[in-house]
């Protein structure tokens, strides 16, 4: 099979986007965590949650999505 450059920048820029929106999420856990009254520590553990549930979803969706095509 030969990868085409492409391909790989498309996965790259896709896997960026997915970092990122992961990221976001988990900042954004961690925040509702610290404002409902969680310490710092469980907030941050919370957003660490969020953010390892949120990329393991999208990977396996991204590898669904791929292998596909």
């Amino acid at each position: 099979m030969n990868t085409s450059p492409t391909h790989l920048m498309l996965l790259l820029l896709l896997l960026a986007v997915d970092v990122l929106f992961c990221t976001l999420v988990g900042a954004a856990a961690g925040l509702l965590a610290r404002l409902d009254g969680a310490t710092y520590a469980t907030a941050l553990m919370r957003g660490a949650v969020a953010f390892a549930g949120c990329a393991t979803l999208s990977l396996a969706f991204l590898t669904f999505v791929i292998t596909a095509l």
